[in-house]
């Protein structure tokens, strides 16, 4: 999937599956946005800084935040981004949900 950096669509930043399961798999766009509700240069700070800390937390077990890194550290990643990244994951995640809700119905229907 690709995402525009900007406002005028001139950038993207291509996001994949595995980058959108590492954000859900450690919550990372929970609480994201500032007391307003807007997602800003802060937000995309605070983001980055996260992830460096569990990078830093972790001896082993970090490839992962660190194939997210590619997208966070990206050269044209800014606030607009950010809010595109996070509007692309909560499309994402709600076809996760979908199918693994579609999935729990149909093994309790067939036992």
């Amino acid at each position: 999937m690709k995402i525009n950096a900007n406002a005028s669509g001139t950038r993207t930043i291509e996001v994949t599956e595995i980058q959108l399961q590492i954000i859900r798999k450690y919550s990372l766009l929970d609480r994201l946005a500032n007391s307003m509700g807007i997602i800003d240069e802060e937000s995309l700070n605070k983001l980055r800084l996260t992830v460096r800390s569990l990078i830093s937390s972790q001896v082993m077990g970090s490839k992962d935040l660190l194939e997210l890194c590619l997208v966070l550290y990206h050269e044209d990643m800014k606030a607009h981004g950010l809010n595109n990244l996070i509007k692309c994951y909560s499309e994402w995640l709600q076809e996760q949900l979908a199918a693994e809700n579609a999935k729990a119905a149909e093994e309790e229907i067939n036992g």
